[in-house]
């Protein structure tokens, strides 16, 4: 039994309770393992690591790693000391353990026979995996609890409900969040599971996603990925050789609304279910024209490579256009929605079966813009109201989070807040 300021709670019960949001990964984790190890690619790139510290968090434009594991986590102290102490040391964890690192020095069995260890210890003798750890508020931290409502920048709204959305409240929202990607999928979730842990008494998990198979690609050295649909997907996503755009379309600057967050960005995270069993039933035709790209190259309908330039207008025989008025590239394209970009980070996810013979599968959306309000929120009214595809798709999760700017090797997630 263990003694805690004056009750006796059993270890099986604190156990439970700090296990509550810790065992995330499930049978997914085991799907997730299993397709990278078979396609993990160049084994000497996992030995890599990604800077913590600089301007920007790292995790948005870094090469999108091959698995994820993001996690929403309710506060659960309204102890405005307890929030900022415990940012303090999720950095000092991040800083080690995306370099490689145990949470603290020796921690896995170090600690003594008789103390819980300090590192959970899943991670020992794998490297790093070129593992990122990103941090964000979500709009529901600035309320009256730490006194942050004066902070709350006017780009962080609370998504409104778009057309056909079904959404889990069970999956949806949180107060923080984490994002941990990385090359090897047990180096994330070691990541996340340690976060968590360090929150015990302070946060808890609200819901978690793992990802396997990247579905977009954030630098010019990677190859378009495919979704669960088979087709190439983010050929025009923001690139991190894009400074210029970046600077437009991603990162906050001092006069948007809170300092604070100049260098950060705005994170929406969607769990779109795809109704892949429906979508295999769809002629090869009947697909390409609701994506508007062929299936084999990725071209653009009419063009015959990748990344050719999309032409809306391009007309087949009988002067029809060749890419359809709801066609899915059509209406999320640059140019139909007035220069509008955002830089996509999502990934494919399969969570067993839904009961009824159908695979519980999809996309995990994750898109960073400078200001959702401008950006994804009229890009995803055009789609969810107009776009053949949404027959296909159901969205099940939704959830807003400001994504502060980087951190320095004296500094913490806590300091831009709590300045």
């Amino acid at each position: 039994m263990t003694s805690t300021g004056g009750t006796r709670v059993s270890r099986r019960k604190l156990f439970g309770l700090a296990g509550a949001g810790v065992a995330l990964a499930g049978a997914g984790a085991a799907a997730g393992i299993g397709i990278d190890k078979a396609t993990s690619g160049n084994a000497e790139a996992s030995t890599n690591t990604v800077d913590f510290h600089g301007e920007h968090q790292a995790g948005i434009v870094t090469p999108a790693q091959a698995n994820l594991h993001f996690a929403a986590l309710d506060v659960t102290t309204k102890d405005r000391e307890k929030l900022r102490a415990l940012l303090k040391t999720w950095t000092d964890a991040a800083r080690r353990m995306t370099a490689g690192q145990e949470v603290v020095a020796n921690g896995a069995v170090g600690s003594g026979a008789y103390a819980p260890p300090g590192d959970t210890g899943e991670a020992l003798d794998l490297p790093p995996s070129n593992l990122t750890l990103t941090i964000g508020f979500g709009p529901s931290l600035f309320d009256d609890r730490f006194g942050l409502a004066g902070k709350r920048p006017p780009q962080l709204i609370d998504l409104p409900l778009f057309p056909k959305d079904k959404l889990d409240p069970a999956r949806s929202g949180g107060d923080l969040c984490i994002q941990a990607c990385a090359d090897d999928p047990q180096v994330a979730v070691h990541a996340v599971r340690n976060l968590v842990r360090l929150g015990f008494g302070v946060t808890e998990v609200r819901w978690s996603q793992l990802g396997f198979g990247r579905s977009s690609s954030t630098s010019r050295e990677q190859q378009t990925p495919r979704n669960l649909f088979g087709f190439k997907d983010g050929t025009n996503n923001i690139k991190a050789e894009e400074p210029d755009v970046l600077r437009d379309q991603v990162w906050a600057e001092p006069g948007d609304g809170q300092a604070w967050m100049a260098g950060g960005s705005y994170l929406v995270a969607r769990r779109i279910r795809m109704h892949i069993e429906t979508w295999d039933r769809e002629t090869l035709d009947g697909q390409e024209k609701i994506i508007g790209r062929t299936k084999g190259t990725g071209a653009p309908l009419g063009q015959t490579a990748e990344f050719d330039e999309l032409d809306l207008d391009v007309g087949g025989e009988g002067g029809e256009k060749l890419i359809p008025e709801d066609a899915h590239v059509r209406l999320a394209s640059h140019q139909a929605l007035n220069g509008i970009r955002i830089l996509r980070r999502g990934y494919n996810f399969v969570d067993g079966s839904d009961g009824v013979g159908h695979l519980e599968a999809g996309l995990f959306f994750l898109a960073f813009n400078r200001d959702t309000r401008k950006q994804y929120v009229p890009m995803q009214q055009a789609l969810s109201s107009k776009d053949a595809m949404m027959e296909y798709v159901q969205h099940t999760g939704s959830a807003h989070f400001a994504i502060p700017p980087g951190v320095t090797r004296e500094s913490s997630w806590a300091d831009a807040l709590f300045s």
